[in-house]
């Protein structure tokens, strides 16, 4: 569905941020009575938990962040 072994979600404090406020916005919706979001957000959550702790491959982002740097000429310029 979505990539996101993207290098914006390296940093691991932005992978648990987002899993956790997805899930704890599932618990808000149950509170509220929408069990139709609820199952939205819970099954988001979860399948970010399985993406950034499961599966998730360094090796991969890094490649990528070396991607999307911008080489350098060696005679210095851009």
């Amino acid at each position: 569905m979505f990539d996101l072994q993207t290098p914006f979600l390296k940093p691991l404090w932005r992978r648990v941020a987002i899993t956790v406020v997805t899930l704890l916005w599932a618990l808000v919706e149950i509170a509220g009575g929408n069990v139709g979001w609820a199952v939205l957000f819970g099954a988001a959550g979860l399948w970010c938990g399985y993406q950034f702790f499961v599966v998730w491959d360094p090796e991969t982002v890094d490649a990528r962040a070396a991607a999307q740097r911008p080489s350098r000429r060696e005679d210095g310029e851009d």
